[in-house]
This record gives C-alpha cells, structure tokens and sequence, in this order.
C-alpha cells in the first residue's frame, strides 16, 4: 500500500525536515543535509528513502543531483486523509452545539 510507504518515510524527523526544505523548490543533497543536520551521507540515505517511498524525484545537475518534491504521493495521502476529515468535522460540530448549549444553560441560571 502506497499510503504505508509514505508515511513510513515521513514517519522519520530528519526526513520532515528535508521535505521541509524542498518546498522552496529543487535542493542539492549538501543544502538538505544542512538543513535536517546531517553529514552527507547519512542525508543520502535519507534522501534514498524518500525517493524509493515516491516523494521526491531526482535530476542530475553536472556532478551533483538535485531532489525536488514530487506532488502524487502526497495528494494521495490528502486524499486518504480527507476520509477522517469528514468524521473529525462532525465531531468538531457536536462539541461546538454541546458548549453552546453549556452556555445557554449557565445563562439561564
């Protein structure tokens, strides 16, 4: 399952923070293993994981690499979230009429 893979990747703080990163826009391993506090080739290894889970894509740029975001996997996990939304929305709304009615209660008294 997609959804599995990708939020095992995210699951990782170092990886948080390089996807963190990324939405600036396409970044060279060096900027995001600064950026999650990492040597190189520990953020590689990361950077491996994200990849192999779909989240970012590479370009070769000369003699580095470039990472960048890639938008499917996480509309996918949007889409996968948008199932609670509904229930976390209709629960939100019965605790808004419930302290609502508190309120009219502790008026009337």
């Amino acid at each position: 399952m997609m959804i599995a893979r990708t939020m095992s990747a995210l699951a990782e703080p170092h990886r948080l923070r390089m996807l963190e990163r990324l939405r600036s826009g396409p970044q060279p391993v060096g900027v995001l293993a600064s950026a999650a506090r990492l040597e190189q080739p520990q953020a590689s290894k990361h950077l491996r994981v994200l990849r192999d889970a779909g989240l970012v894509a590479v370009t070769p740029d000369g003699q580095r690499r470039l990472y960048a975001l890639r938008g499917a996997p996480m509309q996918e996990l949007d889409t996968w979230l948008q199932r609670f939304r509904a229930n976390w929305d209709a629960r939100f709304e019965r605790l808004d009429q419930l302290l609502a009615d508190n309120e009219e209660d502790d008026r009337e008294d």
